[in-house]
């Protein structure tokens, strides 16, 4: 089956193309074309645009269900159906710190599940701990943080059948350059953060092979002019990922500007490290082990400090463009290509191309959401 999709505009991953056509053919991506063949089957969204589905690498929960719950309806049904209204067309579920069996228990969930996701699709999973320091922990139980042992990754991946896309850890823990050198050789990327480093500690994990950020700003050692710490590094390592959770809570938009002009949006990744509250109205919710309050658009710990988010990531790409920090261009390739790239599966999703599973969203003029669409067939309608 095959039809065509009228637009104003079509956000590919390096042009924006202007009106024209789109082809879908059996729930893929074909080709642009100024015009569509005669007598085609026509879906007109005139005056809107398209985008590629967007993509999140660092979520926990949604809909009042959270990845560290190790349910298969919880992350397949609950949250991958919930995700649609957000625009999101993959995700990376994320389990926070834990002991060693209560991670495995989610790669078993994801792995031997991650197919029958019945919304937004699984492309893998995000260890947000639990190698991080206590001096940086965030919402997060200090008792489970430890050093990195590749026997640990090992055993992870063989119950995630090879889904464990990305970890994070802090540099200066013991034997962290050793793990981030084996770990980026089997396929899993690395990503730096909840860490207390110095700028140099954190520059020889990305030269060990580490290449993301876990939330620019937050959890790791600041910027001065005698240590330039983490921030520093980040901002002085053109060829990594920083990740920007861009909710006006967690950073400025003035801070998110400084890294989006150092950076790139080429390597830049809006994520929204929300959790389960999301989507659901305000009030007190468990993040981990810690109950967190929900209020004013953000989750905040009984300290008054933010806890990972309530965010969407529509919302993310909506804020960022009405800040005036980033193109809508920028904010689209921000939320899906970039995010796709940084945890190399790009070749799957995150950009509309022929031949890839046509994953894509519909935006309005203010470039709110309009709908979602999977393999070619409408999944969401706001």
């Amino acid at each position: 089956m095959t039809y065509y999709i009228k637009a104003d505009q079509f956000f590919y991953a390096y042009e924006t193309k202007k009106g024209g056509f789109l082809e879908i053919t059996d729930g893929k991506f074909g080709e642009w074309t100024e015009e569509a063949p005669a007598g085609a089957d026509i879906l007109d969204y005139s005056g809107q645009s398209i985008a590629p589905g967007l993509v999140e690498t660092h979520i926990h929960g949604f809909g009042g269900a959270d990845a560290q719950d190790a349910e298969v309806e919880g992350i397949m049904g609950t949250m991958s159906e919930g995700l649609l209204s957000a625009g999101v067309t993959s995700f990376l579920p994320s389990p926070l710190t834990d002991d060693h069996e209560g991670l495995k228990a989610v790669c078993t969930v994801v792995g031997e599940h991650y197919q029958e996701a019945r919304g937004a699709k699984v492309r893998g999973i995000f260890f947000e701990g639990p190698f991080f320091t206590e001096e940086k922990k965030g919402a997060q139980n200090p008792k489970y943080m430890r050093d990195a042992k590749m026997w640990e990754l090992e055993d992870w991946q063989e119950a995630a059948h090879g889904m464990l896309k990305k970890i994070g850890l802090a540099p200066e823990r013991d034997g962290s350059e050793d793990f981030i050198r084996k770990a980026t050789e089997s396929g899993v990327v690395i990503a730096l953060g909840h860490s207390n480093a110095t700028y140099k500690q954190a520059v020889a994990g990305v030269q060990a092979g580490a290449s993301v950020w876990v939330h620019t700003f937050n959890g790791m050692s600041g910027m001065t002019h005698q240590e330039p710490g983490m921030v520093g590094a980040i901002l002085n390592t053109p060829n990594t990922y920083a990740e920007l959770i861009c909710d006006g809570h967690h950073v400025r938009p003035e801070a998110a500007e400084i890294v989006m002009k150092m950076k790139g949006a080429d390597h830049v990744v809006l994520i929204t490290d929300s959790m389960r509250a999301a989507g659901l109205p305000d009030g007190p919710y468990m993040l981990g082990e810690y109950e967190v309050e929900v209020r004013d658009g953000a989750a905040w710990l009984p300290t008054g400090r933010p806890a990972a988010s309530i965010l969407t990531l529509k919302t993310a790409v909506k804020n960022v463009i009405d800040w005036g920090i980033a193109t809508p261009a920028e904010a689209i390739m921000m939320a899906s290509l970039t995010p796709a790239k940084s945890v190399n599966i790009d070749d799957v999703c995150g950009q509309i191309k022929p031949g890839l599973s046509a994953d894509f969203i519909v935006l309005d003029n203010d470039f709110d959401l309009v709908a979602t669409y999977l393999d070619g067939e409408k999944r969401y309608e706001a």
